[in-house]
C-alpha cells in the first residue's frame, strides 16, 4: 500500500518502500514514528504505547500515564495486590498507618485525612462520631 497510505505523524503521503503500522488503522513514516515526549525512534525493535493519537515509549508512557502507589509513588506492576481508599490506590505494605506505621488489612477501620491514612487508634472519632470503615480489597 505505499503510496495510499497517510501517515499519522506527519499527514503526508507514504510513498516509502516501508512503513510502520501501529494498531490496525495507524500508519506511519519510518523517520516520523517517535515518542511524543523524549524524540526516541520507535520501530519494531522497541515497544510503542498510543494516548490520545500520540506514541510513546514505554519509560515515557509509565512516568506520565501508570497509575502510582499514593504513598510511595512508584508504579504498579501488573502482579501487584493493591489497597484502594476512596480515590487512592496503594501497595499492601505502603497501605500503613500515617501515625504509628502499623500496616491495614482488609476489614480493618481506618480515616483517610487528605492524603494519611490513620488507624482506629490513631484517628479519633469522626466528626459525625461514627467510626470510619476503610474497603475491603483483594
Amino acid at each position: 500500500r505505499p503510496g495510499l497510505a497517510l501517515c499519522a505523524g506527519c499527514g503526508g503521503r507514504i510513498q516509502d518502500p516501508f512503513l510502520l503500522r501501529v494498531s490496525p488503522d495507524l500508519e506511519w513514516h519510518v523517520a516520523c514514528l517517535k515518542c511524543a515526549e523524549c524524540g526516541q525512534l520507535l520501530d519494531e525493535t522497541c515497544t510503542c504505547f498510543l494516548r490520545d493519537g500520540k506514541a510513546y515509549c514505554k519509560r515515557d508512557y509509565s512516568r506520565l500515564f501508570a497509575i502510582k502507589c499514593a504513598q510511595c509513588r512508584t508504579a504498579f506492576s501488573s502482579s501487584d495486590l493493591v489497597m484502594r481508599a476512596r480515590d487512592h490506590v496503594y501497595h499492601l505494605d505502603c497501605f500503613r498507618c500515617a501515625a504509628c506505621g502499623r500496616q491495614l488489612l482488609p476489614g480493618d477501620q481506618f480515616c483517610l485525612r487528605e492524603r494519611d491514612l490513620l488507624c482506629r487508634a490513631d484517628h479519633g472519632p469522626t466528626p459525625d462520631g461514627a467510626a470510619a470503615r476503610g474497603p475491603r480489597s483483594p
